[in-house]
């Protein structure tokens, strides 16, 4: 494969647009809560900018919310969307469906490790680690069929989008939280390098661009 600047693949990681959950400030992690109004404005808004990427491929979460943005860029471009659950949010056991009020009040000594900056486990569901790997490897699968040039969008969520960007481009864990988070429709942006023996690099070359000025309604911190 030819590495020069013009050959490079590209990913975009784009999070899905608002729901009434991150308005309300409740962990969503893997319950499937569609997209609010606003919402749906901002995918439809973000899908015409997104659209002058001339984008390949589209992949997302087969959560609602994330499937929703991913169709709204697809209605503009025609492409189809692929569906791949391994790049849905975090499942947050216990914390899914709490506000953060209501997890400090219950889960103190978890809500406590997390605020610090900890990747463990929140309400007995996965380590950031494992939502990176799997997150990675739907990114990966998908990006191997496309060519040279190519631009792969891939729909996702805001704390597995963050730790995708974070290992795709090489930071060990304990640096992840150096990346701010995605904002709703927000999205970053993944360029090809050479590596070498080592395969292709990925530098980030745009983060939490689009819609912005907008707050950060996540569940990740």
């Amino acid at each position: 494969m030819n590495h020069d600047g013009s050959a490079r693949r590209r990913v975009v990681v784009w999070r899905h647009g608002q729901t009434t959950w991150n308005f309300d400030g409740r962990f969503q992690g893997q319950s499937d809560v569609e997209l609010d109004a606003t919402g749906i404005e901002q995918a439809a808004r973000a899908a015409q900018i997104l659209a002058a990427l001339a984008p390949t491929t589209i992949v997302s979460s087969d959560l609602s919310r994330a499937r929703a943005t991913a169709e709204a860029l697809a209605k503009v471009t025609e492409l189809p969307v692929a569906l791949d659950e391994r790049l849905r949010e975090t499942f947050l056991g216990t914390w899914q469906g709490r506000t953060r009020a209501e997890v400090e009040e219950l889960f103190p000594g978890e809500a406590a490790a997390w605020l610090a900056g900890g990747l463990e486990r929140r309400g007995g569901g996965e380590h950031m680690t494992e939502v990176a790997d799997r997150a990675v490897a739907a990114v990966l699968d998908a990006l191997a069929p496309l060519p040279p040039r190519a631009t792969l969008v891939a729909v996702t969520h805001g704390g597995a989008g963050r730790v995708l960007i974070a290992q795709m481009i090489g930071l060990p864990p304990e640096q992840w939280k150096v990346l701010g988070g995605l904002a709703n429709c927000c999205w970053s942006v993944l360029s090809e390098r050479p590596g070498g023996d080592a395969g292709p690099r990925w530098v980030l070359t745009e983060h939490n661009a689009g819609t912005l000025p907008q707050p950060v309604l996540s569940d990740d911190r």
